[in-house]
């Protein structure tokens, strides 16, 4: 009899989970003597954590009513509204936990925006992909969605990614990559991804989209392309402040354009 494969066996997609992410994030008020509040209904996930420490050094506020044990929160105050920031939250696992826990405590829609290899050269590093779909290389995914090749973006959002890609400068559509090893981005492997058509190589996207469509959740991905994986010298550069002037400007673009669709 063949050996089952883990990853793949046993995951009973639609039977409810044991241990919500309501119920760790009500034990964590009580433990942190935290209020219980709403975060921001936009909220950021920032990997690389350039923004998250950007938004610190300049004094921004930590959100007092996100209860959570593994990272902290940042309030960015934009003309007309508030959005959270999350740095450091990296890899697939560690995306979709803390996506798990926002969407309880308030989230509405979640943005993560992650620094991202290139694989197809499109233009010259740094720019943006607004991710529609991502290959499930990655552990996470298999938990929520049963086997498959790809995640998607969720289809409810396709008008405010539309309105996004009409208005924001050096932003693409298109495919990537998502891994949980990115020491073994061979050769071969690469070459595969891109006979694929994927732009880029990332390590949140297919996890945070499988969670969204079997939680019904809105999350959109953009892959932050700014480097070839170290092949050639002074790599990974992201523009102007560290990448985030950049970045602002897409998140006030995201911000208003959702209350638009809204």
């Amino acid at each position: 009899m063949p050996e089952e494969i883990p990853i793949l066996s046993h995951k009973h997609y639609t039977c409810p989970t044991l241990f919500e992410p309501s119920a760790l994030i009500r034990e964590a008020r009580r433990q942190k003597s935290l209020v219980s509040c709403d975060v921001p209904a936009i909220c950021v996930l920032d990997p690389d954590g350039d923004l998250s420490r950007h938004l610190q050094a300049s004094g921004a506020k930590r959100n007092e009513g996100w209860a959570c044990y593994h990272s902290e929160m940042y309030d960015l105050e934009l003309e007309s509204t508030t959005i959270g920031v999350i740095g450091c939250a990296v890899g697939a696992s560690y995306a979709v936990l803390v996506a798990e826990q926002l969407f309880v405590s308030g989230c509405e829609l979640l943005i993560s925006v992650t620094s991202s290899g290139q694989l197809v050269e499109v233009s010259d590093p740094p720019y943006f992909i607004l991710i529609d779909k991502a290959l499930r290389d990655e552990g996470t995914s298999y938990h929520y969605l049963p086997s498959s090749a790809y995640a998607f973006r969720p289809s409810v959002l396709d008008a405010l990614a539309d309105s996004i890609l009409a208005k924001a400068g050096h932003v693409i559509r298109g495919g990537t990559w998502t891994t949980d090893a990115p020491y073994r981005e061979t050769a071969e492997a690469i070459a595969h991804a891109k006979s694929l058509n994927l732009l880029a190589v990332e390590m949140e996207a297919a996890a945070l989209y499988a969670f969204a469509q079997a939680r019904g959740k809105n999350v959109i991905c953009f892959a932050h392309v700014t480097n070839r994986m170290a092949v050639i010298e002074n790599d990974f550069e992201k523009g102007d402040n560290a990448g985030n002037t950049a970045m602002l400007h897409l998140l006030r673009i995201i911000d208003q354009e959702w209350k638009k669709s809204k």
